[in-house]
């Protein structure tokens, strides 16, 4: 899985607990000075995933309020931007004059090399925490001009549409369930989340121009491939229906896929066939009728599910949901069949 390093002040006695916490914000963004009204017992939690370009922090916390001064930035500047998710709470942004109230769901942003201050509380301190995901990007990772960014800082993006909440979801995938990607994924996942968050923020710019042409591609294949995902069961979808969602013509579309060496259909029909092939062995699904997960996945005609899954995996879906339940078949089986479907 992803490497994730966990820091929990619980480890200590409550009196041992604030200084731990200063030490680590110290080690790992930027020095600050915090004050909370929990200091004499600062439960807390950090979970550090290092993702090639960017590295991402999910904290928990009571409450705390965090300033930057300028002294501070001249003793120390890891020269990092940083783009806060706020999950849980409400919290204030304030840098270069701008200051806004932050709530759940939303984003932030500000430069770790400039005085701001940042407030985060939790809604009720006596049963919750104040959580939120920080995605921590050198400088000279964001291909954005620094000369423009200033207009960002201090101020809130949505998290819950467009391109934010895709990198909502990227965030909190990532960090949620790191079990379910390979420690080799992780230069590969950083550039997924640098690209989305490098268009988001050029979206706020109103400067679009201004993010790099292979980043907007790839940002726009990655909101596109989410999309199929969570349309995967519906029987309509196809490339005029993608092209109308994310308001771009039928051949862009095409063109956006050619990149990734298949074609728009290509893609929906791998992803379907994945998605039967799994129900289909699955034994808890054994009473379930053929056609109902194929249509389940989008196949609504018969003839046409059992002329792909054979052309993809040199068996019927009978033959392979038999073959499921005795391991000493599926042995025999050219595994040519298993490693033919594309990559997710």
């Amino acid at each position: 899985m992803l490497p994730r390093e966990t820091i929990d002040t619980t480890v200590l006695p409550p009196g041992e607990r604030f200084g731990m916490w200063l030490d680590l914000v110290a080690r790992t963004s930027a020095p600050l000075r915090i004050q909370s009204a929990h200091a004499d017992d600062f439960a807390a939690r950090a979970d550090f995933i290092e993702l090639g370009p960017i590295q991402l922090v999910e904290y928990q916390y009571p409450s705390l309020d965090a300033t930057r001064t300028r002294k501070l930035v001249r003793q120390s500047d890891p020269e990092l931007y940083i783009l806060a998710f706020t999950t849980g709470g409400i919290g204030t942004s304030s840098q270069d004059g701008r200051r806004s109230e932050i709530l759940a769901g939303e984003f932030t942003f500000y430069d770790g090399s400039r005085p701001h201050d940042v407030c985060h509380h939790a809604t009720d301190p006596e049963r919750d925490q104040a959580t939120s995901i920080i995605t921590l990007i050198p400088h000279a990772a964001l291909p954005l001009p620094p000369q423009r960014m200033a207009a960002l800082y201090g101020g809130r993006m949505s998290g819950s549409e467009g391109i934010g909440a895709l990198l909502a979801q990227f965030l909190s995938q990532v960090t949620g369930h790191p079990e379910q990607y390979h420690a080799a994924d992780a230069s590969r996942l950083g550039t997924v989340g640098l690209d989305l968050a490098t268009t988001m923020l050029g979206r706020h710019l109103v400067a679009e121009d201004a993010v790099p042409t292979e980043v907007r591609r790839r940002a726009l294949l990655n909101q596109v491939q989410a999309y199929v995902h969570r349309h995967l069961g519906d029987a309509t979808l196809g490339p005029q229906i993608l092209a109308d969602a994310h308001h771009i013509s039928v051949r862009s579309l095409h063109r956006l896929f050619e990149a990734e060496h298949t074609t728009v259909a290509s893609y929906i029909r791998s992803l379907r066939l994945a998605r039967c092939q799994r129900d289909l062995s699955d034994p808890a699904l054994r009473n379930q009728p053929v056609q109902t997960i194929a249509a389940r996945w989008g196949f609504s005609d018969k003839a046409h599910f059992s002329r792909a899954f054979r052309a993809a995996y040199g068996v019927s879906p009978q033959e392979h949901r038999d073959g499921g339940s005795h391991p000493a078949r599926i042995v025999n089986r050219p595994a040519s069949t298993v490693n033919s479907l594309p990559a997710d």
